[in-house]
């Protein structure tokens, strides 16, 4: 039989690792809000959003010059004896945006649980260039 040494914070430590994965399940970001993508062009940013599960009259989308706000809503389906992980209710995400957009020309595409916004960048984004003199010694 081998001797084995009692450390008595390896159960503390246990404990302590079980705690945390239940506040990180429970905070998890990924459960409550969607996963964006932003890509920009010459002429606009592009903005997709995933939101599975959700119907396009529950998504209510508001555009500023800087950022662009997602507020939507998963209801519940009732059902007897049902166990669950997926989230339920409302959530919100703010993005802030790299360029000022002309957000009165805003075109948006949901299709597949995923939400395409297309940004289209203002005349005075587009034809910004920044010249930079170089001095040589």
């Amino acid at each position: 039989m081998a001797i084995v040494r009692y450390n008595p914070w390896a159960e503390m430590n246990t404990l302590q690792r079980q705690i945390d994965r239940l506040f990180a399940d429970f905070q998890s970001p990924t459960s409550r809000t969607p996963a964006a993508e932003l890509t920009e062009t010459e002429d606009a940013l592009h903005l997709k959003l995933e939101l599975p599960g959700i119907e396009a009259k529950d998504v209510d989308v508001e555009v500023t010059e800087n950022a662009v706000k997602v507020v939507a809503e998963r209801k519940i389906e009732h059902k007897e004896d049902t166990r669950s992980e997926f989230y339920y209710g409302k959530f919100q995400r703010v993005i802030p945006l790299k360029a000022r957009i002309q957000n009165t020309n805003v075109t948006a595409d949901y299709k597949n649980g995923i939400l395409h916004l297309t940004l289209p960048k203002t005349v005075e984004e587009k034809s910004k260039v920044v010249k930079v003199n170089l001095e040589q010694n």
